[in-house]
């Protein structure tokens, strides 16, 4: 149920929240502002009514005690009455300071909603003797609870009005503060795959929303770049694909037209089989840089040697070393936290390319370094190793060199190895980078052409 409650409150309309928030903010400020009016106002009533009994008590004291001429019952009564004469609030009660004293003077005008102020005076000459009597002076606050009353209804009539005013106006301010989400809402529905070179324009947009609209628009630069990438990886997987498909149809028809030996048909077979083999690495290859791109991490450890590692690598390609006339030394040596596998898969990768792409009768050089830096800010110490493979061959020209780690390129088709291998090697290796936090690099110059990788390493 509570659930419920806040799924149906986080699917109201954002100008309905922000409207009801607003009359919300309105009746409470206005209700304290309207309290803290009635609350000075009662004060300072009630100030003035303690006031002007203080007054009155002063002045009576003074007519009674300062009285010292003969006075009665009768002549009394007369001084009260002109005392109280033009003070209707005001009610009076003068007895003898006695128990159950006689009522010298009782002119109690009002009984409710009064407040009273008692004390002691004495007569210096009451029926020819000193008379102590208890005066009980009366204040009327009728007038001044009528104000108050009125004053209230006035405040929350005020409250109420202002709150329904400021609540309707809120809808159309909100509406209309609003309006530029639905200008952008309009530009985003212009978006779509085939037309992904459309940007937002945030220039009649307020500065609050320009960050989003920078931000939407660095993703929409994310995605057309990713959709590219995904048309022309589609592209050719496809062309990869098709060569070899289209080798074993027709490699299959032309068997299948005649009657073939055992030794005709071992042919065929073997041929498709290489065939085979290479759709089965194209897939196996594709399956790797999917899993890498969805993030599925390095198994990192300790590795002591880099250099005993390289190797290993290197043991692996003998054949193909030896058979190109091929030397491969390795330099430097460093340790550091990698998985095993992935580094011996990137090297594989590197040596093989070097491998295919060497002069002749050259050297393939490994080299392997580490490199310490000192953050000047944080005073951090960092290091990097630097896993690079130098071969002498043709130079690459530089508009190819930032595109060698992209999925099937290759930055010369005539070569001899190009319809050997599908080019998603470098790939790979940038893959494999990338899962280590780290970067790839290319370098090629005066028939030299270096290739490598930077892992990062923590303090």
């Amino acid at each position: 149920m509570k659930n419920n409650k806040k799924k149906n409150k986080a699917t109201r309309p954002l100008s309905t929240r922000l409207s009801i928030s607003l009359a919300f903010q309105t009746i409470l400020g206005l209700g304290i502002v309207c309290i803290t009016v009635y609350l000075v106002i009662a004060q300072t009533l009630s100030a003035k009514q303690a006031d002007a009994l203080d007054h009155k008590q002063i002045a009576l004291e003074r007519m009674l005690n300062e009285n010292k001429s003969q006075v009665d019952a009768e002549s009394l009564q007369g001084t009260l009455l002109d005392f109280l004469s033009g003070h209707d609030d005001l009610s009076l009660l003068v007895r003898k300071d006695e128990k159950n004293g006689e009522a010298l003077f009782d002119l109690v005008r009002h009984q409710k909603n009064t407040i009273k102020r008692e004390f002691f005076a004495k007569l210096q000459k009451f029926d020819g003797m000193s008379q102590s009597v208890v005066v009980t002076l009366i204040l009327d606050r009728s007038p001044d609870d009528l104000i108050l009353r009125h004053l209230a209804w006035t405040l929350g009539i005020a409250a109420i009005a202002s709150t329904l005013i400021v609540s309707i106006s809120s809808v159309w301010l909100v509406k209309k503060g609003l309006s530029p989400i639905k200008l952008l809402i309009t530009q985003v529905q212009q978006v779509s795959a085939q037309n992904l070179i459309h940007r937002l324009d945030d220039s009649q947009q307020p500065q609050e929303l320009r960050p989003l609209i920078g931000q939407i628009n660095d993703l929409l630069d994310r995605l057309s770049v990713a959709y590219k990438q995904m048309e022309s990886f589609n592209a050719d997987v496809a062309h990869e694909l098709n060569t070899p498909l289209s080798t074993l149809i027709s490699s299959s028809e032309l068997a299948l037209r005649k009657r073939r030996t055992s030794e005709e048909l071992i042919d065929v077979l073997s041929s498709n089989l290489e065939d085979l083999h290479r759709m089965a690495n194209i897939v196996a290859d594709m399956l790797f840089l999917s899993n890498a791109d969805r993030g599925n991490g390095a198994r990192l450890i300790k590795i002591c040697s880099l250099a005993d590692l390289a190797r290993e690598v290197i043991d692996f390609h003998e054949a193909a070393v030896m058979e190109a006339g091929l030397a491969v030394e390795v330099h430097g040596d460093a340790s550091g936290v990698f998985d095993a596998s992935l580094v011996r898969r990137a090297l594989s990768n590197l040596l093989g390319n070097a491998t295919r792409y060497a002069n002749m009768g050259g050297k393939i050089l490994v080299d392997i370094r580490r490199h310490e830096n000192l953050s000047e800010s944080t005073e951090i110490k960092t290091s990097i190793i630097e896993l690079t493979v130098t071969n002498e061959g043709k130079t690459i020209h530089s508009e190819h060199l930032p595109r060698l780690f992209d999925r099937f390129y290759r930055a010369d088709s005539s070569r001899s190895y190009a319809n050997k291998n599908h080019g998603l090697g470098l790939a790979i290796v940038s893959a494999i980078a990338r899962l280590h936090m780290g970067s790839v690099f290319a370098r090629s110059e005066n028939g030299v052409t270096s290739i490598g990788l930077i892992f990062p390493q923590n303090p």
